[in-house]
């Protein structure tokens, strides 16, 4: 008598490798999720670093202080004090990698000079684009608060 060979996958078989794939999966979703939101978070702390580093070009090249607003920092053919092409257009419409920046001048003292300024960088999805809230002004030190907001110099560093 012939005996006849089965080829191919059973049942079982299919179903056995389909949930291995389903735990390998839900192990690697979280990571990637808890990757993006550090790459999120990074990304936010380099915008603030380049955002300071523009505001003391600003102040230095045009002698009138801190700009009033970021479109003062805006992208530009002839820079000038009102368009001085120091910063991206992401960041000067506020929205980058996963945070909200929002910039606030300090009020002009005699003369119309700004000599303070702060950022703020919030996550646009709690939990999602990012976990932290980040605070810098003049000082240049970048503050971190693990609640997703960082409203003021006494955050954590």
């Amino acid at each position: 008598m012939k005996q006849i060979h089965d080829r191919g996958f059973s049942l079982i078989e299919l179903l056995i490798v389909v949930a291995i794939i389903l735990i390998i999966a839900a192990i690697a979703i979280p990571n990637l999720v808890r990757s993006k939101m550090v790459a999120n978070e990074a990304s936010a702390v380099g915008s603030l670093r380049t955002m300071n580093t523009a505001f003391v070009n600003y102040a230095a090249v045009y002698g009138i202080g801190y700009p009033a607003s970021l479109t003062d920092l805006a992208q530009s053919s002839t820079p000038s004090s009102t368009a001085a092409d120091l910063l991206d257009s992401a960041l000067i419409a506020g929205t980058k990698s996963g945070y909200s920046f929002s910039y606030t001048a300090g009020p002009p003292a005699a003369g119309g000079l700004i000599s303070t300024y702060s950022i703020t960088a919030s996550p646009l999805t709690l939990g999602s684009s990012g976990q932290r809230g980040f605070f810098t002004d003049q000082t240049m030190v970048i503050r971190a608060n693990p609640n997703g907001t960082a409203s003021s110099s006494d955050s954590p560093i």
